[in-house]
């Protein structure tokens, strides 16, 4: 069973081209899945599997205190699986297509009101590199709408400064282009022309946009403490996570009447549903607005 799903992982990274961090929750699940088919419904082979053994391994997940999102996306990875090898013969059957996935409630997105926008924007210190590099991610991240994991993902050749836009690989493997308000380019060029050199090395010649203390591509782990130490300075109290700006930047756009289609572009979103949350958003903060300001709310 284990090679079977070696294969199916094989075929993710390479027809797929899938996220390294999708893969690792793929293989993170089914290995989970495979263990308790093995140690507790002593199934031997996948061709083996029933329905009831699905249902049984997702009452096991629920008496462990795992949600709704967890179940859900067990699921879609043992569905995936199961249609995998059905696909390729190594099965006869999928056990898993009569599985219900549990309904979600999708949760609505934290976002920075303007003037927190501001103040975290604001927070590096341009005096010296270090500064002058964070305060480009930062207005980089919120003039694009970007994945962390896409900005520390740039090359020096991705930006261009003339035209004013940036290349970004997204999920998939798919490109976009996303245009870059003045704010931003002016932080980038001022990064490129004065920041980036201090970063570099003799040892590691880096092609990367932005660099570490060590010359390597920035990590999204370095990102996050860079993050979190600039959002104390600007004293935000709010909860922050790297994709705090993805989301303001998105819920901006729609507050001030842009296309819905043209943000799904932006944010690289395969589905216009995932998009039309931050319309929910706008929806949810004018209510609070109404309640809190009218006279007879």
């Amino acid at each position: 069973m284990e090679d079977q799903l070696r294969t199916f992982l094989d075929y993710l990274i390479v027809e797929k081209g899938l996220a390294k961090n999708t893969i690792i929750s793929y293989e993170r699940d089914l290995k989970s899945y495979l263990k308790y088919l093995k140690s507790v419904e002593a199934v031997s082979s996948l061709n083996e599997v029933q329905r009831i053994h699905i249902i049984h391994f997702l009452n096991y997940l629920r008496e462990q205190g795992k949600s709704s999102k967890t179940l859900a996306r067990h699921i879609a990875s043992v569905r995936a699986f199961h249609q995998f090898l059905l696909r390729e013969k190594a099965a006869d059957q999928d056990p898993s297509v009569l599985i219900e996935t549990p309904k979600l409630e999708r949760s609505i997105p934290k976002v920075l009101s303007l003037q927190e926008v501001e103040q975290l924007l604001n927070a590096p210190n341009s005096i010296d590199h270090f500064g002058v590099r964070d305060k480009a991610m930062l207005e980089l991240l919120y003039a694009t709408g970007i994945r962390v994991s896409e900005l520390i993902a740039l090359e020096i050749e991705d930006v261009h400064l003339t035209l004013g836009f940036i290349r970004c690989v997204g999920t998939g493997h798919r490109e976009r282009i996303i245009p870059i308000g003045k704010t931003a380019l002016a932080a980038t060029k001022q990064y490129l022309e004065n920041g980036r050199a201090y970063f570099v090395t003799e040892k590691h010649k880096d092609n990367a946009l932005f660099l570490n203390h060590q010359g390597h591509r920035l990590t999204r782990q370095g990102f996050w403490k860079i993050l979190k130490k600039l959002a104390m300075e600007a004293k935000i109290d709010k909860e922050l996570t790297p994709h705090t700006l993805r989301h303001s930047f998105a819920a901006h756009l729609l507050e001030n009447g842009a296309d819905l289609r043209a943000v799904q572009e932006m944010l690289g979103h395969a589905d216009i549903s995932t998009t039309q949350i931050y319309t929910n958003l706008s929806k949810s903060r004018m209510m609070d607005v109404y309640s809190k300001f009218h006279p007879r709310a």
